[in-house]
């Protein structure tokens, strides 16, 4: 349910070279006293960029370059701190000038491999950082830059090695702590996560205290599920196939949660790592909070809410059960379409799921250790459900991403802009979304519209949102024409996404297609319903 900012990096640097000198009393100052006072201000500015004070930081590398604009140190030690603040374009240019000069600097290279890697451009970047290493094989800036690019691909045991190495060569870089907490985390190493990330506590900068807050909750939490032994454990058959209604293009399932045999509705979210109860619902179970701590950002109300975790001992859909399953446990905001929660991707990657939106049905299909799809054919071949015969024959195949919060993310094209841009795939959003980053582009200044949106997130109620009519999106080889979209503020999705997502593919688009997800093997396959989403032509847009 997110979106990402396209921004275009310009490869052409003008590089202007400015002889300055230092006079005290008309007469130029000391050799050694320069060389003190320049020493005094590295130090500082170095010290501040370990401390987490980056306005101080970049003030300091700034005074160093005013007096000698030469100094490739300081400007690699601007683009870094600048880096830390998510000022991607400013990071990247002070990286190309140093590389102008020198095209052999390792830290240049690997700098500009980062800020290429977070603005979403992943191909760009691997050959920056493969660079960086061929020029000095241990710089753990390009070896940790790898390793997360494993990490969004859904490599995670390549990822844990390149992190875990990077940790080893600098054990005080608080970023490949925390990414190594990310990346046990989802490999399900849970007292590893939990250890990364009290070590990220210790030598991270004590100045973002909701973060710090988040991370303490989290560490409880992972705590807890190291001890519950397995998670996400698959019972009952290892297929069903279940009706689902849809009233505003979001698939709304029945579920049954620990055993109990009143129905509950829950929407498949593909836009949510985790699966989510809503308080009330978790209240009236007797579901109580394991763990909480901190406050998220996300769209809608005063922009943050509360994180609470919680724990399913099972949650059944059809004739499938799984057992041991975490939860956030939030307050929801939609009165118009009440549910009681939100099926996420964890639950599950377990299982091919498929979305056939024409005949409303959703199907799941455990998956056997090699991934295959011909493999998964747990039942007789006469009973394996008509929705993945179909798509096994006659779908196209796109791979997808997972972001660091969770989120899956394919590449979609807009006309107009000629580069791919990174979308969430989200079931849970009944319409799409653009960044206002991406919506103050020229290019699609003239496809805004008069109507305005009210738009429900886990924060509260978006009131008055602006909308657009894009003449033609793609995924993969399909184009939909004529998408209506609505334009938030994605920022508080791409500071936890880890690369800028420009926007979301919701049911408004899905809803063309049946729709099958092999979490495995990372990827989607689309179908369409009708002619209607046509496949693009060789060299269309």
């Amino acid at each position: 349910m997110l979106c990402f900012c396209f921004t275009k990096f310009t490869h052409n640097l003008a590089v202007g070279l400015v002889a300055t000198f230092v006079f005290s009393l008309g007469f130029p100052m000391p050799a050694s006293a320069a060389t003190l006072s320049d020493k005094k201000s590295r130090n500082r500015a170095e010290k501040a960029l370990r401390d987490g004070d980056f306005d101080l930081a970049e003030k300091s590398f700034r005074e160093i370059l005013s007096k000698n604009v030469q100094d490739q140190d300081a400007r690699l030690g601007l683009s870094h701190t600048l880096l830390k603040q998510r000022r991607l374009q400013d990071a990247y240019d002070q990286a190309a000038r140093v590389i102008l000069a020198n095209p052999l600097s390792a830290r240049g290279h690997a700098l500009l491999g980062q800020a290429i890697l977070a603005s979403g451009n992943f191909r760009e970047s691997v050959e920056e950082f493969r660079t960086a290493l061929s020029i000095k094989e241990d710089n753990s800036l390009a070896v940790a830059g790898l390793a997360m690019v494993d990490f969004y691909e859904n490599r995670l045991e390549p990822c844990l090695r390149g992190l875990r190495r990077a940790v080893s060569m600098s054990p005080n870089e608080p970023d490949f702590i925390f990414n190594l907490g990310q990346a046990a985390a989802r490999s399900e190493m849970y007292k590893e996560a939990a250890d990364a990330y009290e070590r990220f506590l210790v030598i991270a900068p004590k100045t973002d205290a909701d973060r710090r807050a988040r991370i303490r909750g989290l560490i409880d939490f992972l705590r807890y599920l190291g001890k519950q032994g397995s998670l996400y454990v698959p019972a009952g058959r290892g297929t069903t196939v279940v009706s689902f209604k849809s009233f505003d293009s979001r698939p709304i399932l029945t579920v049954r949660v620990n055993g109990q045999k009143d129905p509950l509705r829950f929407v498949l979210d593909t836009g949510s790592g985790m699966s989510v109860i809503s308080d009330q619902t978790a209240n009236r179970l007797g579901i109580r909070p394991v763990a909480r701590g901190g406050l998220a950002r996300a769209v809608g109300g005063g922009g943050k809410f509360e994180i609470v975790y919680g724990f399913l001992e099972s949650l059944e859909i059809g004739e499938v059960k799984v057992e041991s399953v975490p939860v956030y446990i939030r307050r929801f905001f939609d009165d118009k379409t009440p549910v009681d929660g939100y099926l996420g991707l964890s639950m599950i990657s377990k299982f091919v799921t498929a979305v056939d939106y024409g005949e409303l049905t959703f199907t799941l299909v455990r998956q056997r250790q090699s991934g295959n799809l011909d493999l998964l054919q747990t039942p007789p071949a006469a009973d394996l459900p008509p929705a993945l015969n179909s798509l096994t024959a006659k779908a196209v195949e796109i791979p997808l991403r997972t972001t660091s919060s969770g989120f899956l993310s394919g590449e979609v094209y807009l006309e107009g802009i000629e580069k791919p841009l990174n979308f969430i795939i989200d079931t849970g959003a009944s319409i799409s979304v653009i960044s206002e980053k991406l919506a103050a582009l020229e290019e699609l200044s003239n496809y805004l519209t008069p109507n305005r949106m009210r738009v429900f997130g886990a924060a509260g109620v978006a009131e008055d949102v602006k909308t657009m009519l894009l003449p033609s999106v793609r995924l993969g080889t399909f184009t939909r024409e004529q998408v209506n979209v609505a334009i938030l503020d994605l920022e508080s999705v791409n500071e936890t996404a880890g690369f800028i997502q420009d926007g979301i593919l919701g049911g408004n688009f899905l809803k063309h297609f049946r729709v099958s997800f092999d979490f495995r093997r990372g990827v989607i396959r689309l179908e369409p319903l009708n002619q209607t989403a046509r496949s693009a032509k060789p060299g269309e847009m």
